[in-house]
């Protein structure tokens, strides 16, 4: 009988611990307090009421986010539930999932919606230190629903949905970013100027995408912003294209000190000026490496001339040939003989029949940026030479 007493007991205490172990070894507050010091190293407040846990899920309730710079402002979230969540060797947490509740907020007389936001692999440093990659929080995706903003009872912004990745790699990582779906009503305009402007060009309504794709070496701070694009039915491509180094884990941790020094200073004059000296400071640190602006045309360039052309009384192509004419003139002002032969000749190809325009900048080697900030202020006409400024048309 004693024996069988003991094991009742013992099978009681397996059951208690195997289903109590989850909730002790986990620490929802602590968890809740190290993603709000992560994000708030970047300026972004993140308070919460209480966080439960159960099995390896943390419910946060009461959670509003503000910003640092904005005492008193901020907005109620709600609930954030993380799934999957685990405890790291040296106090990191790591969550398979986070997922927010839907948002919709109504405030004179707009309304802002968002459904479906989620985060995956979401990590949350022990220590935000900033000073290594396991300091810093990070995710692996970020997703979103349908996004709607709407005034006065008609939908103004549309987004089908936002899809955000980023992959680790021993020397940093890889990102990239998707908007879907991208919808802008311009009906509503309300400038008699701008609504014709935007009738004539078939505006009213914009509909596209908006893509991002990029690395990061954090070792070298060296950023690669391969694509950032916004590409428009019956508008055009744009994208942006970007290279330099120096952007390290200590530039952003001296930029964030910077920034919070200029805010706790009471006197902002002095505080706005100690700021830019600041910057002026960290800016010795980085290094441009390339740039690229590009459009790729799709048909707004002929309808703009025929619309401005409508104005002066002339056609589209009557207007173009005007254009080829004075840009060489134009161009003579700015003292820079190369590069405005450059522009002369690549916007005359792409009047005569629009497809595409680039402007780069690559220099044969690396340019620490206070060289270019000096050759603006001393010598601007010699900018074109240090950053290597080609312009070039429909290649």
């Amino acid at each position: 009988m004693k024996h069988l007493r003991n094991f009742h007991l013992m099978m009681a205490s397996t059951a208690f611990l195997t289903l109590a172990g989850p909730a002790l070894a986990l620490d929802g507050t602590d968890m809740m307090k190290k993603l709000s010091a992560a994000t708030n190293a970047g300026g972004t407040v993140i308070t919460f009421e209480k966080a439960e846990v159960d099995g390896d899920t943390v419910k946060a309730t009461g959670v509003q986010v503000g910003f640092a710079n904005l005492p008193g402002d901020t907005l109620k979230i709600g609930d954030l539930t993380f799934e999957g969540v685990e405890e790291k060797e040296g106090g990191a947490y790591y969550a398979k999932t986070l997922s927010f509740p839907d948002i919709d907020i109504s405030q004179e007389g707009g309304r802002f919606s968002a459904k479906a936001i989620l985060f995956t692999g979401l990590t949350i440093p022990a220590n935000a230190t900033g000073e290594t990659l396991d300091d810093i929080l990070l995710y692996e995706t970020a997703s979103t629903g349908p996004i709607a903003l709407n005034i006065k009872g008609k939908d103004v912004l549309a987004i089908e949905g936002v899809e955000a990745n980023m992959g680790r790699q021993d020397s940093g990582f890889a990102y990239d970013a998707n908007v879907a779906g991208f919808k802008a009503d311009l009906s509503q305009v309300e400038d008699a100027a701008a609504k014709e402007a935007i009738e004539k060009l078939g505006l009213t309504t914009l509909d596209g995408t908006m893509t991002m794709k990029g690395s990061w070496e954090v070792e070298s701070g060296k950023v690669v912003l391969d694509e950032y694009a916004f590409d428009f039915k019956n508008v055009g491509r744009l994208n942006f294209a970007v290279d330099f180094s120096g952007y390290t884990l200590g530039f952003i941790k001296s930029l964030q000190e910077a920034v919070k020094t200029a805010e706790a200073d009471p006197n902002k004059e002095e505080a706005n000026q100690a700021a830019g000296l600041a910057m002026m400071g960290l800016m010795q640190q980085l290094t441009f490496n390339s740039a690229s602006i590009r459009f790729d045309d799709a048909s707004i360039t002929k309808k703009a001339l025929d619309y401005a052309g409508a104005k002066q009384g002339v056609t589209g192509n009557e207007l173009a040939q005007s254009l080829k004419a004075l840009i060489p003139m134009m161009m003579a002002q700015l003292n820079m003989p190369e590069l405005q032969n450059q522009i002369s000749a690549a916007l005359n190809t792409y009047l005569d029949g629009p497809k595409s325009l680039t402007i780069s900048a690559a220099p044969e080697k690396p340019v620490p940026v206070p060289m270019i900030v000096g050759a603006a202020m001393g010598a601007p006409n010699t900018i074109p030479t240090v950053l290597g400024v080609k312009v070039s048309a429909n290649d």
